[in-house]
């Protein structure tokens, strides 16, 4: 015992050992001891040292505590004190103040020990068995340990508890611990353990996490509780983030209805703590998991039609009108408002009905586009919004025809601020990321849409007073030309190819303004700066879909002329490489990736995600229009004009099989209710011939008797009897006649009968042959193959 009180600090005469010495001495004793006793307080003693001399306590000792674990198992707090040893050595959140140096090395000391202490998978195996333990002391540390082994190796450590029996049940069971250190811990540790392992979710969803981790929430106060509830939401966004299997779970398992609580503020919005803000935003969050886009449609659509159902759509437009809700609360809530609504029709009629609590009521839609505009307004909110609008309009005929409709001049209204108005005003404002926002929203408004891009044709500005109103179009070329920052212009000629594309009458209208064409071939052909390079590519472009969609309507600008004039002004070569640069442009990747505009600043916001997909569809094209020469293009259009004549012949003889068709299916009903007819003939002629023979018999046997009884009777009762027989005789002779003229009438209707199957059945035959000609020398193989050898 002088020996440990040597170690735990008392006073001893002589030389004080190292550090090392000392912990050399304690792992001896821990192997040799018998009594446990012993073995207990060096462990005690370890564990006071492990921090300071962390390095050789997990070098020297940590067989010997692992041992401690395999053969100790009846006794508790030697368990406590190994397992909180072992924790000690491998964590690297003690750690405090440490310079970054020092910091890195620590990290590789705890990812040293961590892979030493996992090199026998038995040894988790092991943890995982004492953490069934129920007594404190043993399952808490196991569960810090478990948690500091898995964030400082996770993949392998994930693999070993993923194929051991039971792994995922056992540490699911900390959940429904009654100690709320253990729960909490719990919950930290099983975050650890899901992080980017789908197998590991899936089972931790399986084992009932959604409904044990939905009623920790609701236990806890839900957006009002503390940090449990955060760890429970990102335990919820590890089980379902990319994880197709376990949202379809939450959604089938009606939790999406649980979630609408969450989101019940109260109108005194003054008292926002900062975990009420960061738990509402994870909440969010969660709710933006289930309908991302980068779902498949499919779910995304069902999980969008139950937020609707449950009133979950409902709620979150509530807080997005609501007054007092913090900047970074309203911003995730607009987007996340925004993936509730994409592409869903009844979600986004739902959101045109919304209004803000104004005096008059204002359009929601309307209230955000200000906000969007609104150069004093924060820019992630005017990412939000603009995105929130792009959203509404996505896959929205409706939405678009009704945005459109606010600018034409039969609706506008001079009381009030509309939609269309925001977007003219932040179009042509002095703030250029005002200009950008405007022009990407109009461009949607536009997308996809050929009635939408010919109804704008009608828009007329008023510039100023006592001039001539000019079109909208005409407007956004004339600020274009006069030299605007770089933002606006790269925004104006977004719109301007989303909106003449795939339109020929607005491709004209482009054409007719006399300036247009020497413009953009002007800013092409100069060697700019480097900032100028994006412009020059998109005035590129716009000149390339003014090739593509040319219909040739104006002499001086067809297809041919801007072509010669590409290559006299401009060369196709330098053409094509100035189209090029916009694909090249780093910043246009990154608006690839996803719907979502997210800049890190506004000088950034360049590209629209949905304008990337509209570039890279007609790059290709443009470059083979271009280069393509007048004779090719003749030909391709004798090809195409003898292609469109062979399918309008194969139509008509597709039509006309499908006529004939038609003939031989009511013709064969014919025939069958015809067949049908003589099967009944002839067996009513059959039960006529039968009935024709009875008579016969009858006669036959009448006759008979007449004459045994002329014989036998006397001459005073022939007169009677003679005379009934007569009768009799006359009627079965009338009935016999008759019969046998029904029998040739049903005769010859048989006769007619068989004449006309037989010319039924002819006239098949005749139409089946026709089909056979027609499906063997009509097809369109045949068809083109002949004018292929008739060309030759």
């Amino acid at each position: 015992m002088n020996f440990f009180r040597g170690v735990m600090g008392g006073q001893t005469a002589g030389p004080q050992p190292s550090g090392a010495e000392t912990i050399q001495k304690l792992c001896d004793r821990v192997a040799s001891s018998t009594l446990l006793e012993d073995r207990r307080d060096a462990v005690r003693a370890l564990k006071s040292l492990s921090k300071k001399y962390r390095m050789e306590v997990g070098t020297q000792a940590m067989d010997h505590l692992i041992n401690i674990l395999q053969t100790d198992r009846s006794d508790s707090e030697i368990l406590g004190y190994a397992l909180d040893t072992l924790y000690n050595v491998i964590s690297n959140d003690e750690e405090e103040e440490q310079d970054e140096n020092a910091q890195k090395q620590a990290d590789d000391l705890g990812t040293q020990f961590t892979e030493k202490f996992i090199q026998d998978p038995e040894h988790i195996t092991l943890l995982l068995t004492l953490l069934e333990e129920f007594d404190f002391h043993v399952r808490w540390p196991g569960v810090k340990l478990l948690t500091a082994l898995l964030k400082n190796q996770g993949v392998q450590v994930q693999g070993i508890i993923l194929v051991s029996p039971m792994g995922v049940s056992r540490l699911m069971d900390l959940l429904a611990d009654s100690r709320e250190v253990i729960r909490n811990d719990g919950l930290l540790l099983l975050q650890q353990l899901t992080k980017g392992n789908a197998a590991i979710q899936k089972i931790v969803a399986f084992e009932n996490a959604f409904e044990r981790l939905l009623d920790i929430i609701t236990e806890e106060g839900s957006s009002d509780g503390g940090i449990v509830v955060e760890d429970c939401l990102l335990l919820l966004l590890n089980l379902l983030k990319n994880n197709s299997s376990n949202q379809n779970f939450f959604k089938e398992g009606s939790y999406i209805q649980r979630m609408k609580p969450w989101f019940e503020v109260g109108d005194d919005n003054s008292g926002w703590s900062a975990q009420k803000v960061t738990n509402l935003h994870l909440m969010l969050q969660l709710v933006r998991v289930m309908v991302s886009p980068v779902n498949s449609p499919g779910a995304t659509a069902s999980c969008q039609k139950c937020m609707y159902q449950c009133g979950l759509l409902q709620q979150l437009c509530t807080i997005l009108m609501a007054t007092g809700v913090p900047a970074d609360i309203l911003t995730e809530t607009i987007n996340t408002v925004s993936e509730v609504i994409r592409g869903s029709q009844v979600n986004q009629d739902y959101f045109t009905s919304v209004n803000a609590p104004s005096n008059p009521p204002r359009p929601a839609i309307v209230v955000l586009l200000m906000s969007m505009v609104n150069e004093r307004q924060p820019f992630v909110l005017r990412c939000a919004v603009l995105y929130c609008f792009q959203c509404f309009l996505y896959k929205n005929q409706k939405g678009q025809g009704e945005i459109v409709a606010t600018l034409l001049p039969s609706t506008i209204d001079a009381n009030s601020i509309s939609a269309g108005q925001l977007l003219c005003g932040g179009l042509f404002s002095a703030d250029s990321l005002s200009n950008w926002c405007a022009a990407v929203a109009l461009a949607h408004t536009l997308q996809d849409n050929l009635t939408q891009k010919e109804q704008l044709l009608r828009v007329q500005l008023a510039t100023s007073l006592g001039k001539p109103p000019v079109s909208l179009l005409q407007q956004c070329t004339n600020i274009l030309s006069q030299g605007s920052k770089v933002q606006t212009r790269v925004g104006l000629l977004m719109l301007l190819c989303t909106w003449i594309s795939n339109c020929p009458i607005a491709v004209t209208h482009f054409l007719h303004n006399q300036d247009n064409v020497p413009f953009l071939t002007a800013q092409i052909s100069e060697n700019l700066g480097e900032d100028e390079r994006l412009v020059q590519g998109l005035c590129a472009l716009l000149l390339g879909i003014c090739i593509y969609y040319n219909d040739n309507s104006l002499e001086n600008y067809t297809k041919e002329k801007l072509k010669q004039l590409i290559e006299k002004r401009i060369g196709k070569e330098n053409f094509v490489e100035k189209l090029g640069f916009i694909t090249k442009h780093e910043l246009y990747s990154r608006a690839a990736l996803k719907p979502q505009p997210i800049f890190p600043s506004p000088e950034q916001m360049l590209f629209d995600h949905e304008f990337t997909r509209l570039v890279k569809e007609l790059e290709g094209l443009i470059t083979k229009a271009v280069h393509k020469s007048s004779e090719e293009e003749k030909k391709e259009e004798e090809v195409k004009k003898t292609l469109e004549q062979h399918d309008n012949i194969v139509t008509q003889y597709k039509e006309l099989i499908r006529e004939q068709d038609v003939q031989i299916q009511e013709l064969k009903e014919k025939v069958s209710s015809m067949t049908t007819q003589t099967e009944q003939l002839q067996a009513t002629v059959s039960q006529q011939q039968s009935q024709i023979q009875q008579h016969k018999d009858q006669y036959n046997i009448l006759k008979l008797k007449l004459g045994k009884e002329n014989q036998s009777q006397s001459s005073q009762g022939d007169t009677q009897v003679n005379g009934l027989q007569t009768e009799e005789l006359a009627q079965l002779r009338e009935e016999l006649e008759e019969l046998r003229r029904q029998q040739k009438l049903l005769q010859t209707q048989l006769s007619e009968k068989d004449v006309q199957i037989d010319s039924l059945v002819s006239s098949m035959a005749m139409l089946s042959c026709s089909n056979d000609f027609n499906f063997y020398f009509l097809h369109p193989l045949f068809v083109l193959f002949h004018y292929t050898i008739s060309s030759s």
